[in-house]
C-alpha cells in the first residue's frame, strides 16, 4: 500500500531497517553514522519540541543550511506537525534570504549557525530561530538550539504525534521551494506531499531501482529539489544509506572513502570526471593513448548494440554477442575498471539532472562500463519528469516521461506536462500561477521534441533562443554544452540576440590550465596568464574545435575569455549551478558591447573589476551574414 504522506514513507523504513545506518557523516577525519531508529527518535522529539514552541499546522519553517543530518530531522519534523518546510539555498546573498523569508511568511527557521544566521538582517529575521549544534553558543528567547529543542520533545512527549501525521492526506502542502531565479526573484512553487511522493514512485518504477543495500553520496544542496526528491526521500524511503560528502571540493575525496553504489548529481561534476580521464590519457605514453582509444571504441560497440536489441532479443541472445565478449573483458581490465576506481570502485548507475549533459560525456561513461541515466525536470514538477531507463537509455535524449506523467508539445515546440508530481501553484502569486498551467497543462518555458520512440530531446529554454538580425535562430545550450567539453573551459555562454551573429563568453578551467601553462613555462598568475598568446589562442582553438560540427551562424565569431570562474555567491551561478545570463550581460554588458563594436578585439579590458579578454576567431568570416 502506498504512504499517504512524505512523514509515513520514512516512518515505515525506520520501523523496518531499525538497526541500519540511515546517514554517515565525517567528523575529525572519521566516518559516523546514525540509525533509522535513532534518527526517528530524534525526529519525533525534535517535532514535540517544535510544537511546544508553538508550531502548529500550515506554519511555513524555513530551513537554512548545508547538508547534514540535521537537515533531514528538521525537514520531517516540521512537515510531520502538518507545518510547510521553505529550503533556502546556503549560497543565497542576504537580499535573497530575507526575500524568500518575507515571501513565504516563516515565522519559525531551522539555521546551521551564527555565520547563516548574519546573512539575515535583525529586522528581517523570524520570531524564532533554532540553531544547529554550535561550537560557542549563547541561548536567547529569539535563537535557541536544536538540542534545546528536541529536549523540550523528549521531556514533554507530544502525545497525538503519531495521530497528527498518519492523517495527512496527498494533497496537503508539505514543501514551498523558490525557483533558482535565473531572471527576477524567485517564485516559491507549492509542493504536496503527493507531488513528491508520486515522484518517488514514479523514478523508482522507472529508472534505476533503489535498494536498501544502496550507499548513496548526498553532495548537490538538500534545498534544490532534485537532491530533496532523490537524494533524501527516495533513499529515506526504500531503507538506503546516504553518506554527506564534506563539500564539493571534497567529493573525488568522499568517493573514494564512502564507495557510493549510486551516484545523483549534476552534469558539471560527470565533466570534472570526463576532463579528468582525459587528461590523464594526454599526459600518457602513445601506447596508453592507443589502448585508451581501443577500449572506448569496444565499450562503445557495446553500448550500440545494447541500443539496436529489446530486452527480450537481449535475453535470448545474451547481453553481449560473443565477438565482443573477449575484447571487452581485456579493456574492462586495462581502462574501465581504472575510472570505475575514481568514482570509489562500486558505482551501478550515475542519474544526471539539473541541466543537460553533453552527450559525448554521456557515451564516454557508457563506453566505460558506468550507466549514466540523463533525465529533465524543474522544481515545479517536484521534480523528474522524463528519465532515461536502465534497460534502455539513449545518450542525447532525457529519456521518456514517468509512468505517472503525461507530456506533449505544443504548436511553438514547447514542452508541456500533466501528472500527480506538478505543483499546486506559486505561493501568494495567482498571476503567475495562471500564466503556467493552459487547459490543465504545465508550460515548462523549455522547447523540445518527442522522437519516434518517445524520448524527449530538450533543445532550450523558451526564452533563451537568440534571434540574429540575419534572421536565423541559435539554440545556445548545445553550442554551450559543446564549449564546455574542453579540458581547459570551465562555463560557457552564447550572446546574440539582435545581433549579426553569435559571441562565446568563457571561464577558463584554472584547475586544468594552470598545470598546462607550467608545463609551457608560463606564468601562474592568473591575470597575467590570460594576456599570454600562447593561452589565448589554446581557449580560442578549442572553442573552434568543438564548435565546428554547428552551423557556420551558430558558431561564435569572437571569444571574451573572463578572468575568474563564476560562482553562485557573486551571482552569476544559481544554487543548481546554471549560469544566470541577465546578471552576466549586466556585468559584462561593456565587454560584449566592445566586442560587437570592434573590428580587432585583442587588448585587454576591465569588466566588473576582472580581467577579460576579447578575441576574434575565423577573422575572414567577419561581416558574413550567415
Amino acid at each position: 500500500m502506498k504512504a499517504n504522506n512524505l512523514v509515513e514513507a520514512v516512518a515505515r523504513t525506520a520501523q523496518k531497517h531499525a538497526g541500519k545506518d540511515a546517514f554517515l557523516w565525517k567528523l575529525e577525519g572519521g566516518w559516523h553514522g546514525i540509525s533509522y531508529e535513532t534518527f526517528w527518535n530524534k525526529v519525533k522529539h525534535l517535532a514535540a519540541g517544535l510544537a511546544y514552541l508553538g508550531v502548529k499546522r500550515n506554519d511555513k519553517v524555513a530551513i537554512l543550511s548545508e547538508n547534514n543530518p540535521y537537515w533531514p530531522a528538521a525537514d520531517l519534523a516540521i512537515m510531520s506537525l502538518g507545518a510547510v518546510s521553505v529550503p533556502i539555498h546556503s549560497t543565497l546573498p542576504p537580499d535573497q534570504v530575507t526575500y524568500i523569508l518575507k515571501n513565504a511568511e516563516c515565522t519559525f527557521m531551522f539555521v546551521q549557525d551564527d555565520f547563516f544566521l548574519d546573512k539575515i538582517p535583525e529586522a528581517d529575521r523570524v520570531p524564532t530561530a533554532i540553531i544547529f549544534p554550535p561550537d560557542n553558543f549563547v541561548q536567547t528567547e529569539q535563537i535557541v538550539s536544536l538540542q534545546h529543542v528536541a529536549s523540550l520533545g523528549y521531556n514533554l512527549p507530544y502525545e497525538n504525534w503519531e495521530y497528527n501525521w498518519s492523517n495527512l492526506k496527498r494533497d496537503e502542502l508539505a514543501t514551498i521551494i523558490h525557483t533558482s531565479g535565473t531572471t527576477g526573484n524567485p517564485k516559491g512553487a507549492m509542493l504536496t506531499h503527493g507531488n513528491i511522493l508520486s515522484n518517488v514512485e514514479g523514478v523508482q518504477f522507472w529508472v534505476l531501482e533503489a535498494k536498501p543495500s544502496d550507499i548513496l553520496l548526498s553532495h548537490l544542496p538538500l534545498s534544490h529539489v532534485f537532491e530533496r526528491m532523490a537524494g533524501q526521500f527516495m533513499p529515506l524511503s526504500i531503507g538506503c544509506t546516504i553518506a554527506y560528502a564534506e563539500g564539493i571540493d571534497k567529493v573525488q575525496e568522499n568517493l573514494l572513502e564512502v564507495r557510493p553504489t549510486v551516484l545523483v548529481s549534476v552534469p558539471l561534476l560527470f565533466e570534472k570526471v570526463y576532463a579528468t580521464a582525459q587528461q590523464m590519457v594526454e599526459s600518457g605514453t602513445p601506447l596508453r593513448k592507443k589502448i585508451f582509444k581501443w577500449a572506448i571504441n569496444i565499450g562503445l560497440k557495446k553500448y550500440e548494440y545494447y541500443l539496436s536489441q529489446s530486452f527480450d532479443e537481449m535475453m535470448k541472445n545474451g547481453f553481449l554477442p560473443k565477438e565482443i565478449t573477449r575484447s571487452w573483458k581485456i579493456a574492462n581490465a586495462l581502462v574501465y575498471s581504472k575510472v570505475k576506481k575514481k568514482l570509489g570502485g562500486r558505482i551501478r548507475g550515475l542519474i544526471s539532472g539539473g541541466g543537460a549533459l553533453n552527450p559525448e560525456i554521456g557515451r564516454f561513461f557508457w563506453a566505460v562500463d558506468i550507466p549514466a541515466l540523463e533525465g529533465y525536470g524543474l522544481t515545479e514538477t517536484s521534480p523528474v519528469v522524463c528519465t532515461n531507463p536502465m534497460v534502455r537509455s539513449k545518450v542525447g535524449t532525457v529519456g521518456k516521461p514517468l509512468p505517472n506523467l503525461e507530456i506533449k508539445i505544443a504548436e511553438d515546440g514547447e514542452v508541456m506536462v500533466k501528472g500527480p508530481s506538478v505543483m499546486k501553484g506559486y505561493y501568494k502569486d495567482d498571476e503567475a500561477t495562471a500564466e503556467t498551467f493552459r487547459d490543465g497543462w504545465f508550460l515548462t518555458g523549455d522547447i523540445g521534441s518527442i522522437d519516434e520512440e518517445g524520448y524527449l530531446k530538450i533543445v532550450d529554454r523558451k526564452k533563451r533562443i537568440i534571434v540574429l538580425t540575419t534572421g536565423k535562430n541559435v539554440a545556445p545550450q548545445p553550442v554551450e554544452n559543446a564549449m564546455t567539453q574542453s579540458l581547459y573551459i570551465n562555463n560557457a555562454v552564447l550572446i546574440g540576440q539582435d545581433k549579426k551573429y553569435v559571441i562565446a563568453l568563457i571561464t577558463p578551467s584554472l584547475e586544468n590550465l594552470l598545470p598546462w601553462a607550467k608545463q609551457k613555462g608560463l606564468t601562474t598568475d592568473v591575470n597575467q596568464l590570460l594576456k599570454e598568446p600562447a593561452v589565448q589562442q589554446l581557449l580560442t582553438k578549442e572553442v573552434a574545435k568543438f564548435t565546428s560540427k554547428f552551423a557556420r551562424h551558430e558558431q561564435p565569431k569572437k571569444v571574451v575569455i573572463i578572468g575568474k570562474e563564476w560562482n553562485v555567491q557573486d551571482g552569476e551561478l544559481t544554487p543548481s549551478l546554471k549560469v544566470r545570463l541577465p546578471e552576466i550581460q549586466k556585468k559584462y554588458g561593456e565587454v560584449i558591447e566592445l566586442a560587437y563594436a570592434e573590428e580587432m578585439f585583442t587588448d585587454m579590458r576591465i569588466a566588473a573589476n576582472e580581467a577579460a579578454v576579447g578575441l576574434s576567431i575565423n577573422p575572414e568570416r567577419r561581416g558574413s551574414r550567415e
